[in-house]
């Protein structure tokens, strides 16, 4: 279970262990991008790459209208979304998925490599 975010929402992507807070008025991706955090990857930040796609594995969000090309209905049901297009309305735990998740943990893994 994910600790009682002070502040807004606590958001973890368990692809890095990274967390950060967002508010229910800014949507996952910009929530994480004014933080200065590295996370979720960034693309078009409206709803039609499928740069920012996401698992949403706990927690609640409010959903916006997102490409079909990308996210599937099934995958929606499934709790696949883009970060740029959903609203935290608890604390979160997401995967990165899709195209870019391996860029992402590769990134972790170079960064805790000791120098």
């Amino acid at each position: 279970m994910i600790p009682q975010a002070t502040g807004g929402h606590l958001i973890q992507v368990t692809n890095t262990g990274e967390t950060f807070r967002c508010t229910h008025e800014r949507n996952l991706l910009a929530g994480m991008e004014q933080l200065g955090r590295k996370g979720i990857p960034v693309g078009c930040r409206n709803g039609g790459c499928g740069v920012c796609k996401v698992r949403v594995i706990e927690g609640e969000v409010d959903r916006r209208k997102m490409s079909r090309a990308v996210i599937a209905a099934d995958e929606e049901q499934e709790g696949y979304a883009l970060a740029c297009r959903i609203y935290p309305r608890s604390d979160l735990r997401v995967d990165v998925v899709g195209k870019m998740a391996r860029a992402v943990e590769a990134r972790q893994v170079g960064s805790n490599k000791e120098i």
